[in-house]
């Protein structure tokens, strides 16, 4: 994480520079003085706010709530905020502690400089996971942040919360049940948590939040100079036909005979994932466990390109291999961590 150290006295100023210094593999820290930028700390924030994971301000906290304030829009992409005082006596999680990272900064700058963190947000006071977090460790997608607020309230609460997912990992919470069956809800539960790649789940009656799971890998074979918008077609038509959830692919992945083609790498940058390429020498061990066809053979040197593709990247196939409109799509669903 980049992050920017404002100081204002001399005292802080020693502060910042201690901070900044500190040996991390986490914190990339650039220490500002106020009186040494020329149009102060509130010029720096107008034009920096973007440009920082986070911001750690030696000062009041009333200095910092005044300076931040106008750029605050959201808590899932408001920038980190940490407060301490130039004495070194607290280091205060201001914004953004989950998403964001404030409450983890705070921590390490407490144990950096013998400072004592103060956290309040509700989840972690009361030693549960929040949602945000959980989703942010797992490399999770956030459906819906309000869905996510009012099933964390509940938590917060105590309240029963129903939990349902496709991966292993599990929520920490003490009131927490888990749900085997999407179809076959407790709706004396007070809500439910649903981890899945599925794009539309069964109705249910209870409030509820979706986290997507990046567990969905994608092989892709296509002829010479197939477009970006056929590509993305061809996997929405097929993500469509197993009712899968865009949001839920890891990676895309072809033979290295066409890791130049442009309509495959855009298609990775839209999709926001990597792109995998893989070898004739990769391949060639496994082509008999899928369909085969001479043309590709004499074409590429291998009988097939998206089943092994797939297969290689993890996981159970269960699209083997779907034509559309010239592109070869074959999904494999992630197992289990």
């Amino acid at each position: 994480m980049r992050l920017a150290c404002f100081s204002f006295t001399d005292k802080g100023f020693e502060l910042g520079e201690r901070i900044s210094k500190t040996d991390n593999n986490k914190y990339e820290i650039e220490h500002y003085d106020n009186s040494s930028l020329d149009n102060g700390v509130k010029g720096f924030l107008k034009s920096q706010w973007r440009n920082f994971d986070g911001f750690i301000f030696i000062s009041a906290t009333g200095i910092a709530i005044r300076m931040i304030n106008p750029y605050i829009k959201s808590k899932t992409i408001d920038p980190a905020v940490v407060v301490v005082d130039d004495m070194g006596r607290f280091s205060i999680s201001l914004l953004s502690g989950h998403i964001g990272g404030a409450n983890k900064i705070a921590e390490w700058i407490g144990k950096s400089i013998d400072a004592i963190p103060v956290v309040t947000t509700a989840s972690d006071n009361r030693g549960i996971d929040s949602i945000d977090i959980f989703a942010k460790t797992n490399d999770y997608y956030i459906e819906d942040m309000n869905s996510v607020t009012k099933i964390t309230s509940m938590m917060v609460n105590g309240k029963r919360v129903g939990f349902y997912t496709e991966d292993n990992q599990i929520i920490k919470y003490h009131n927490i049940e888990r749900i085997n069956d999407l179809k076959n809800i407790d709706e004396s539960l007070d809500g439910a948590i649903i981890v899945s790649s599925k794009e539309v789940i069964p109705q249910i009656s209870i409030p509820y939040t979706i986290l997507r799971p990046k567990n969905i890998n994608i092989g892709i074979g296509c002829r010479r100079g197939v477009g970006v918008d056929t590509i993305i077609e061809a996997v929405e038509a097929a993500l469509i036909d197993k009712n899968l959830c865009a949001r839920s692919i890891r990676a895309l992945s072809t033979i290295e005979i066409k890791k130049n083609e442009i309509g495959i790498i855009k298609a990775a940058e839209y999709y926001d994932c990597p792109l995998k390429i893989f070898n004739i020498e990769q391949i060639r061990p496994i082509e008999d466990m899928f369909e085969k066809s001479q043309f590709v053979k004499n074409t590429i040197g291998v009988y097939s390109v998206s089943e092994p593709c797939a297969y290689l990247l993890g996981g159970n196939l269960i699209t083997r291999k779907a034509v559309y409109n010239g592109v070869t799509i074959s999904i494999s669903i992630k197992e289990e961590k």
